[in-house]
């Protein structure tokens, strides 16, 4: 048996690049002449362009829409099939109008980017500031301002999906809650960035990007550039973090490509973080009118829902403006069996930036509104959380399922997950906890929420959206060295998921070859097979599921030309431990290589031509997807005059199939319940009346840190996938779903004695005490409250106050 092959902990090959300061990003970059780009971007969210005033002297610095106009260049354009769905192109520097704060209005280019800047700061704009649409509810009504003029409203899509809602309207237990979530932004360690310059030698353009879909940016790219994709060649170095956040095509990567084609030198730009919060794509901006509807004994009986998506300014290449609301519908059931539905769904197009994929998407907001409401039926019922959920959750014996909107849920024993978080958290405990109260004053309380996560979605998912990009067979090319090695080119890209073991792994678990001999090549679109890329948790059940059918056929090559090499026939050659054995005789692998590349006069002249090179395609057995699951529990305390939460204790029981490597899916596990906690309890970008962001640094966008998030007692469970190699599923955006929902329970279980409750994220202070409030007015009851200040803060309160400031 393998010691480095699937299942097994092996030490990231990245990480010794990584460690030792060695990695290379986009803005390690370096080229001869090259420059700087900074943009002039709109401080207003909407508002008509009047004229651009670029200084004296500057004009061959500066660049307009004019400019790319003339140059044929066409603004990014990504519309779906869905029946109704509203065209909008969003041009790559604005022409006629701005739509958002931040949207590009002018290029800037110098020698440094601080040039550059300056440059940008001397061009004036004149902006005849109109109406904006600064919330996704204003937007939908009959009065609001239009962000696009030929739209008779602001509706990107409308979607209605219903089975037999009618019969459930008189269930014994119905609860309706309004529940909404906060904007967010996605915040990997790097940001977006690109350099590119045009090739002469090879008539090429080569841009070096960070982005999650190399081979879809040059097919878009070429679109919007007019050139053929032969002339375009996109290189993804190594890239800090993803998240969704890199999983499109930017206005800044035509710009800068057209700049570098039409100056003749290397163009740069890189996003500082300004930029990144106030002016790119953000996501989550969510809005449930939910209805719940349940038996007396607590069996989920039916949904009905309408929920609101803020889809900002533009449609996004290639996901759309609907990635989110048009999932919403029929991912909401999440895994509960129950006869009635109905969900409504609006995309509103808001002057805002456009919303693009953040791990989880619209998993997160689904199972937010959906487990909080299923905690408020339990209540209703008088019966515990977990066991309304476990009368209503798929059954093992069930798989695979079809739920009420015919998503096909390949295998799993989700009662049992949620029957282990229970006990590891210890409800029964948390109970008799509750009844002797804290000596701090604190309020204690357990939550839990369940969900499932559908991975490698299958071409029919996306061809029924009819986007730009519809996912097929992932291919990947493996070639064995002449000294024994084994390199492998996958079009997916690798921006912290470990690409790089995990799938040496994949083929040392097949061919035996040391994974240290193993080189993973990707983010070149010049070497490696067509891919959409990285996202929605599917490189390790279509990447390695490639990789596992090219290591398949390579076998066969190996056992050919063994056989000849061992003087017997391919059918009594076996291969292991990167070892030809046959009978009482072996050969390395090497050898074998040796004998292809180095000794053809060894060959006898019928050998297989194709050498030791193979391309595969893969895709799973069924094109419905995988679906990961989970149950997540947490212990909070909340003090309920400051409104402060703390999480005591967190549980992640989590089942994606065969884990590859354990200890990355613990890495990606960890790292998403962070990201989940964050938008529990801290991450919120604002926007006021006027459409500004009010968050713009991050002093005012929080994200946690080591002392906010607790380390989580993590519990695996491995159901095989029946249809993919090695029962794999998807697991990367798992630990990010559950945890808004799980926190947000746990806060409202501990409020619950003074009749509170939150149903927005995130928890902040300052909405946990205005719950209480709202619940004590109530009552007719005042609350006693005093915000707790630092002495020398009071002292510096005092003396503005003093100084009349």
């Amino acid at each position: 048996m393998s010691k480095q092959g699937v299942g097994k902990r092996v030490l990231r090959k990245e990480d010794d690049r990584y460690m030792r300061g060695r990695g290379k990003f986009v803005a390690d970059i370096r080229l001869a002449g090259m420059q700087d780009v900074a943009f002039v971007r709109s401080p207003v969210a909407h508002a008509n362009l009047s004229d651009i005033h670029i200084p004296e002297g500057y004009e061959d610095q500066v660049f307009t829409v004019a400019d790319l106009n003339s140059a044929g260049v066409k603004p990014i354009v990504a519309d779906t099939a869905l029946p109704g769905f509203r065209s909008s192109a969003q041009p790559i520097l604005a022409e006629g109008k701005v739509r958002h704060v931040g949207e590009m209005v002018a290029m800037c280019m110098a020698k440094n980017r601080a040039q550059a800047e300056d440059i940008a700061a001397a061009v004036q704009v004149d902006y005849d500031e109109l109406d904006v649409v600064y919330d996704m509810l204003q937007g939908r009504e009959a009065e609001a301002p239009r962000l696009h003029d030929a739209w008779p409203d602001n509706l990107f899509l409308t979607t209605d999906f219903s089975v037999n809602i009618d019969a459930v309207r008189d269930a014994p237990i119905k609860i309706n809650r309004k529940i909404r979530t906060s904007r967010q932004a996605m915040a990997p360690m790097e940001g977006r960035g690109c350099v590119a310059y045009w090739d002469s030698r090879v008539e090429q353009l080569v841009i070096y990007t960070a982005t999650q879909i190399p081979h879809i940016v040059r097919t878009g790219l070429a679109e919007c550039l007019g050139l053929p994709e032969a002339k375009v060649r996109v290189i993804t170095p190594d890239v800090g973090g993803g998240f969704g956040y890199k999983g499109l095509l930017l206005p800044e990567e035509v710009a800068v490509s057209w700049l570098a084609m039409r100056s003749g030198h290397p163009v740069r730009w890189i996003e500082d973080r300004r930029e990144h919060l106030t002016a790119a794509a953000n996501c989550r901006e969510h809005y449930y009118d939910i209805t719940c509807y349940a038996s007396a004994d607590g069996r989920l009986l039916g949904i009905d829902c309408e929920a609101t998506v803020d889809s900002g300014a533009y449609s996004s290449y290639p996901f759309s403006a609907c990635l989110e609301a048009g999932q919403v519908g029929s991912i909401l059931p999440g895994p509960y069996d129950f006869p009635s539905y109905h969900c409504e769904t609006y995309s509103v197009a808001t002057n805002k930036c456009p919303i693009l994929p953040y791990r989880g998407v619209g998993r997160t907001g689904v199972c937010f509104a959906l487990e909080l409401v299923l905690d408020e039926l339990a209540h209703e019922a008088g019966i515990e959380p977990y066991e309304l959920r476990m009368k209503s959750l798929v059954k093992p014996e069930q798989m695979p399922f079809d739920n009420i909107t015919n998503k096909h849920f390949d295998s799993g024993d989700y009662p049992e997950a949620l029957r282990r978080a229970v006990e590891a958290i210890d409800v029964p405990g948390v109970r008799e906890r509750q009844k002797r109260a804290e000596a701090d004053g604190r309020l204690i309380g357990v939550g839990l929420a369940v969900y499932c996560e559908q991975a490698a979605h299958g071409t029919s998912v996306y061809a029924g959206w009819g986007i730009p990009m519809v996912p097929g067979h992932e291919q990947a090319t493996l070639r064995i060295t002449p000294d024994g090695g084994l390199e492998i080119r996958i079009g997916a890209h690798s921006h912290g998921q470990s690409l790089e073991t995990t799938l040496a792994q994949v083929a040392n678990e097949k061919l035996g070859i040391d994974i240290a001999d193993i080189k993973v090549v990707h983010g070149d679109t010049e070497y490696t097979p067509y891919s959409t890329g990285t996202w929605g948790s599917r490189c390790m059940v279509m990447s390695g599921g490639a990789v596992s059918r090219a290591c398949d056929a390579l076998l066969e090559r190996l056992k050919e030309i063994g056989s000849f090499v061992l003087k017997t026939t391919p059918d009594k050659i076996t291969v292991a431990d990167g070892i030809v054995y046959a009978d009482d005789v072996s050969m390395p692998i090497s050898d074998v290589a040796r004998t292809w590349y180095r000794r053809p006069q060894d060959l006898p002249p019928g050998a297989n031509a194709s050498g030791l090179e193979v391309t595969e395609g893969y895709k799973p057995d069924r094109d419905t997807g995988t679906f990961g699951y989970g149950a997540h529990a947490a212990l909070v305390a909340v003090d309920p005059q400051t409104g402060d939460v703390e999480i005591l204790d967190y549980v992640v029981v989590e089942d994606g199939g065969k884990l590859v490597n354990p200890m990355v899916v613990d890495g990606q596990i960890y790292g998403g319940t962070a990201q989940g906690i964050g938008t529990a309890l801290y991450e919120e970008m604002p926007f006021d009346t006027a459409g500004q962001p009010l968050a713009s640094t991050f002093a005012d966008y929080l994200l946690p840190g080591p002392t906010e998030i607790p380390e989580p007692r993590l519990i695996h469970m491995e159901t095989l996938s029946p249809y993919t190699e090695f029962g794999v599923k998807g697991i990367g955006e798992s630990g990010a779903i559950a945890p808004p929902a799980t926190v947000l329970n746990a806060i409202n279980d501990a409020l619950r004695p003074l009749g509170a409750a939150l149903y927005t994220s995130p928890a902040t202070p300052h909405r946990v005490l205005e719950a209480i409030f709202e619940a004590r007015a109530a009552e007719g009851v005042t609350p006693e409250f005093k915000v707790p200040q630092f002495e020398p803060v009071a002292k510096k309160e005092k003396q503005l106050a003093g100084e009349g400031l």
